[in-house]
């Protein structure tokens, strides 16, 4: 079976997490953001914002992390699998940090490739900043416009998620999915 890999993607703070905790309430397989993990973990050695000290190496966690991600949802017999956040939301970052990677990001980005990206756009009503989350409304909007960027230069065909209730916003991708 060819598992449809599902990426939910969009700056912070826009939902995303929300949405796959009702997917997986629904008995969907979801995989779920890793990159507050990594942050958690770096803390423990010691470093506050590992993105903001060492770009590179928190890039390089987060890309091979969910190119397992995307190597356990190929390896599941299952229909179809949820991820939040892809492989190009690595890239996206780096570029809206301008911050060189090198080519095997790109070339990762170039052999994993997703069904159907889902993009949630930055909402202000629900924006919250954490102690993970260190980004304001405005950078998450320069986030948006990173991520729409760099999955359009991937080939992929975007598909907007409406300002509405968790329940209906995961409707929509549901329904868009014909499932």
């Amino acid at each position: 079976m060819n598992t449809r890999k599902i990426v939910i993607t969009g700056g912070p703070g826009t939902g995303k997490s929300s949405i796959i905790n009702e997917l997986l309430k629904r008995d969907y397989i979801c995989f779920e953001e890793i990159s507050r993990q990594v942050t958690l973990d770096a803390r423990k050695d010691g470093i506050d914002q590992l993105f903001l000290s060492k770009p590179l190496l928190f890039s390089e966690l987060l890309l091979e992390a969910r190119t397992k991600q995307y190597i356990d949802a190929e390896s599941l017999n299952e229909h179809l699998v949820f991820l939040d956040r892809g492989l190009p939301d690595v890239l996206a970052y780096m570029d809206y940090a301008n911050s060189d990677y090198p080519k095997h990001f790109v070339d990762i980005c170039k052999t994993h490739v997703y069904d159907k990206v889902f993009v949630l756009a930055p909402w202000q009503e629900i924006f919250v900043s954490d102690s993970e989350r260190y980004e304001n409304f405005d950078q998450a909007v320069k986030i948006h416009h990173a991520l729409l960027d760099t999955y359009v230069r991937f080939g992929y065909e975007l598909i907007d998620v409406p300002f509405d209730s968790i329940e209906k916003r995961a409707d929509f991708i549901i329904d868009t999915l014909n499932l």
